[in-house]
């Protein structure tokens, strides 16, 4: 019977790929992604470069593999909606707490894949596969956001004339890492500042409560 850990290869494997991973990461968010090769990330990590290209293959998979892990938090192929942050936000009886709970979970990523998210966001516009990949991670965003709103909206009324689709569009923008990048990476705003700011922005924007309880 398989005790549900793995083997000694496999673990090895695993720890090999997490190495890369670490190594990649700090490589990207310094000397930025296109001046990154995958030799200088095989050097970082102390491996071979075959070992690099064996594991993921391009350099693109290495940060995709990289930001999803940042995202997620973990290497767990779970999707964002189903992670028992937002499962606990969406059935919240309480908008404002719901709105809440949102707004820490997206801190939390911003803590771990804000520096990520930026490298992608720079290198898009000349890069041809992380404009692709950047616009993928947006689209996502919105279905996350878009999922929200529609449970925000059973809970309480958005503010008049606001349909789903514009709410859904300013909670992107509001919980964007490019917001977050600006004010707590560039204006060095302390990460409570910037939660306390997002919170009562969405319930100002978004609903008619008060923006204080």
């Amino acid at each position: 019977m398989s005790s549900g850990k793995p083997d000694g290869r496999t673990a090895r494997a695993q720890a090999t790929r997490a190495r890369i991973l670490d190594a990649a990461v700090a490589l990207f968010t310094t000397a930025g992604y296109t001046p990154t090769s995958i030799g200088a990330i095989a050097a970082e990590a102390g491996v071979s470069e075959q070992t690099v290209y064996y594991a993921f293959g391009t350099k693109k998979a290495v940060l995709a593999t990289a930001l999803d892990h940042a995202i997620a938090g973990d290497a767990e192929p779970t999707p964002t909606l189903e992670r028992p942050w937002v499962t606990a936000a969406l059935g919240h009886a309480d908008p404002r707490e719901q709105l809440r709970r949102q707004v820490a979970g997206a801190g939390a990523i911003f803590l771990r894949a804000a520096p990520l998210l930026d490298v992608v966001r720079s290198a898009a516009p000349t890069d041809p596969d992380l404009g692709e990949l950047w616009a993928t991670n947006l689209r996502q965003r919105l279905t996350v956001q878009r999922v929200f709103i529609d449970a925000l909206v059973r809970k309480t009324p958005l503010r008049d004339g606001l349909t789903p689709e514009t709410a859904a569009d300013i909670a992107l923008v509001i919980l964007s890492p490019e917001n977050y990048n600006l004010l707590v990476g560039t204006r060095n705003w302390p990460h409570e500042k910037w939660r306390e700011w997002a919170e009562t922005s969405l319930i100002s924007l978004l609903t008619t409560l008060p923006a204080t309880a």
